[in-house]
């Protein structure tokens, strides 16, 4: 059994290794800006509910525009669309930068930039995924969903790591700037797409509102796909508190940015084993059964982490976590590509989008109120609990994903099989 990501579309594609190359810099220095935005608040406020507002801030502008956005770019040049959405998210990072710069603590403002560059993803994230069906074959297209995964882990990894170390050599400013520098790299990929990378299928008459509301329904139809959604919603708003670990570094380990800068290093480096490592997962035939475990251990390792007395039993829960995370959301990846009609694909892609990055965003105000009222490792244990409980609840109140059935790989293993839908 293969057990290596396959690195093809990067070693013979030039086109796909460009965006992917420019993809992943880029990523690495949002990273930094997430890091370096928690922190400036929490050194400001010193209080978990302003850190949680970040959450606020950034889904609000995600709710709103995301699935409008995913319209847009079946209308469009995708590559014009993908190019000056990410100048603008340049732009938004080095107004961040010229605000550290400036020394100005204006709370206000880092929230606004914070909101416009949400928006700003809002449509870039959702546009830039619908160009990877236009530069590899279908026989790469598997490889080349891996590979991105493995490039987010690597900014978790490296992100965190370098952003940690910039802060405390040059400050909050020296993470902004890296970040603007890094769009780059981003702009020359999609710059260098073919033309026609951006080809946009043949419109419907049909409002965009209408069907963006035709693909929420086929998401709350299908109990497959809904019960993915609510396993991966319940695993990032319940157990994914980021915004306490400000307050927990400085708890536990003096405030050091460096150690805080570990903290989501060690959710990648256990994220990126897996990634690299995911090719028995992809044979697994029970991904809803296989989903459900994941959140399980995605919850039981932030709950130690809670209460972990010590910095390397710390990590090691938050490396476990990130292990358990990739498989989930390796597992939600293959459910939506296998079990979403093909004319729905692009706006079930917009609502995974928001599920994976709005999740995380509700789950940062949530456990920042419940800091806020109790202790930061009280709300972390209480997420951690949630989160198991959650899972076992979808699985109970949600049989056709619990039963779902990974039907390719059910014929490798000579399995029966099952409808792949309610």
């Amino acid at each position: 059994m293969k057990l290596l990501t396959d690195v093809a579309p990067v070693r013979s594609n030039p086109v796909f290794r460009r965006l992917w190359i420019g993809s992943t810099l880029s990523q690495v220095g949002g990273s930094m800006t997430t890091y370096a935005v928690t922190l400036q608040i929490w050194n400001a406020t010193h209080s978990t509910a302003a850190t949680g507002a970040l959450g606020v801030v950034t889904l609000v502008p995600m709710l709103l525009i995301a699935l409008p956005g995913g319209s847009i770019a079946d209308a469009v040049d995708r590559r014009k669309l993908a190019l000056v959405m990410t100048a603008c998210s340049a732009v938004a990072s080095g107004a961040l930068f010229l605000q550290a710069l400036a020394g100005l603590d204006w709370l206000w403002l880092v929230y606004a930039l914070v909101a416009i560059a949400s928006a700003i993803g809002a449509v870039n994230a959702p546009t830039r995924r619908t160009l990877i069906r236009s530069v590899v074959s279908s026989d790469q297209l598997p490889a080349a969903l891996a590979l991105n995964r493995i490039s987010f882990q690597t900014t978790l990894i490296g992100g965190s790591a370098l952003a940690g170390l910039v802060t405390a050599a040059a400050g909050f400013k020296g993470c902004y700037l890296v970040d603007t520098v890094s769009f780059a790299g981003s702009l020359y990929g999609v710059f260098r797409l073919p033309a026609g990378a951006g080809a946009t299928p043949a419109r419907s008459g049909r409002s965009q509102l209408a069907l963006s509301a035709e693909g929420l329904a086929c998401i709350w139809r299908n109990r497959v796909l809904a019960g993915a959604f609510f396993a991966d919603l319940n695993a990032t708003f319940f157990a994914l508190p980021l915004s306490l670990f400000p307050a927990i570094n400085a708890a536990r380990f003096g405030g050091d940015p460096r150690t805080l800068g570990l903290f989501t290093s060690a959710i990648g480096l256990g994220g990126m084993v897996t990634a690299l490592l995911s090719g028995p997962f992809a044979k697994v035939t029970r991904q809803g059964i296989g989903m459900l475990a994941a959140v399980t251990v995605w919850g039981l390792a932030f709950a130690i982490f809670a209460i972990a007395p010590s910095l390397w039993l710390t990590l090691l829960a938050l490396g476990i976590a990130g292990a358990a995370d990739s498989i989930t959301v390796l597992f939600r990846g293959l459910i939506v590509q296998r079990v979403t009609p093909p004319e729905l694909l692009g706006r079930v892609n917009a609502a995974d989008y928001v599920v994976g990055a709005g999740g995380g965003q509700l789950g940062s105000l949530e456990s920042g109120l419940v800091g806020a009222v109790s202790s930061a490792e009280v709300s972390a244990l209480i997420g951690g609990l949630l989160t198991v409980a959650g899972a076992l609840v979808i699985g109970l109140r949600v049989p056709a994903f619990r039963r779902y059935l990974n039907q390719e790989a059910a014929v490798l293993a000579g399995a029966d099989t099952v409808p792949a839908s309610a």
